[in-house]
């Protein structure tokens, strides 16, 4: 168990109007948690300290060979003052996959979900309790050897920042329209696609550019092998309702194994629906589509939670889904998703953590 060393703020910021739009990431709480990693001592001075900015040498190696990590979960705050957290484990859990993909020293699970517990618990108050809003919980992990050669560091930080934040699209549950990508790839098999490092996100970007230059919000991407099998979106893992069954790509080591898409699935198991986890081809997608099989779609994520699609496009077709408007299915996800972080439903499956 972790000693944390806890120092309060002595200037206070400002909190967010009950009625000013968040937006995502874009505030940030008063504390954080700071732990130190060197090689020989392992991680150790665990502390919450007052939220600033830190200082690096230039020459920091994760500047320059991207040697670094992070993670993504929710807080939420009941209709009782309760604060939950939803299945951390599950990000620790990964934590450590990509932090061993990174050549990261792997950090003890229950020392991380302790970390992201205590920090909350310090800044509850800042958890916003407008319905669809949260406090969006970062940590990472960073290289910090001064370092200009190629290898891993000897020492890291692992830190946790907080961030109240409103909807990741503006549009909320409105159907999105999503981009297939045909020109660039994000990831291979044997490659990163599989950890949740920054890199992949950089690799992304230049497709989000194009998506967004033709009025649409996000990217899907095809395997970087074939360039014809669906993978994941940029920001999420994705869900076709063909015919009745639920289908979503098989995680193959170049798909982020998602945390939302894990609960997706097992709740699509308990309410009777065929599930299948494999390759799915576009030309798969257009032709179910033509055919009036292509029910819904719908990204998962931490972020958006359960994001419906109204529209994709592939080079010259462009894929209206369900009208464009959000699936029966869809709906009851992010119902039942929602209902059990924010404590208002059942939690059979026990993902719900208080805090």
């Amino acid at each position: 168990m972790l000693d944390i060393k806890i120092t309060k703020t002595t200037e206070p910021k400002q909190k967010p109007a009950k009625d000013q739009p968040l937006g995502f990431g874009k505030i940030f709480t008063d504390h954080m948690f700071v732990m130190n990693y060197t090689e020989g001592q392992g991680w150790h001075d665990p502390r919450i300290v007052p939220f600033q900015n830190i200082s690096l040498s230039p020459a920091a190696m994760v500047y320059h060979y991207g040697q670094e990590m992070f993670e993504g979960l929710k807080a939420y705050k009941g209709d009782n003052d309760e604060v939950y957290l939803f299945r951390p484990d599950m990000n620790a859990k990964r934590t450590n996959v990509t932090n061993e993909r990174l050549c990261i020293p792997s950090i003890p699970e229950e020392d991380f979900v302790q970390a992201v517990k205590a920090v909350v618990d310090i800044d509850r108050d800042w958890i916003p309790t407008t319905p669809g809003t949260s406090l969006y919980v970062r940590p990472f992990i960073i290289a910090t050897d001064e370092f200009l050669g190629v290898a891993p560091s000897h020492t890291y930080l692992f830190m946790v920042i907080l961030s109240p934040s409103g909807a990741y699209y503006s549009s909320g549950l409105a159907p999105v329209g999503i981009w297939i990508e045909d020109e660039y790839v994000r990831a291979v098999r044997g490659g990163m696609g599989f950890a949740k490092t920054g890199g992949n996100y950089a690799a992304s970007l230049i497709g989000q550019v194009k998506a967004h230059n033709e009025d649409y919000s996000q990217v899907l991407w095809l395997d970087g092998v074939e360039r014809k099998y669906i993978e994941e979106v940029g920001s999420m893992n994705i869900f076709f309702k063909i015919d009745g069954k639920v289908v979503t790509p098989v995680l193959n080591g170049s798909i982020l194994p998602g945390i939302t898409r894990n609960s997706t699935i097992q709740l699509c198991k308990e309410w009777g629906y065929d599930v299948e986890e494999r390759r799915i081809s576009v030309d798969e997608l257009i032709e179910a589509q033509k055919s009036g099989k292509l029910e819904e779609v719908f990204g998962t994520g931490t972020a958006a939670v359960i994001s419906p699609v109204g529209k994709l496009r592939y080079v010259d077709d462009v894929m209206l889904i369900n009208n464009g408007e959000i699936g029966e299915l869809s709906q009851k996800l992010y119902d039942t998703m929602t209902g059990i972080q924010y404590g208002k439903l059942e939690d059979k499956f026990g993902w719900r953590v208080t805090v």
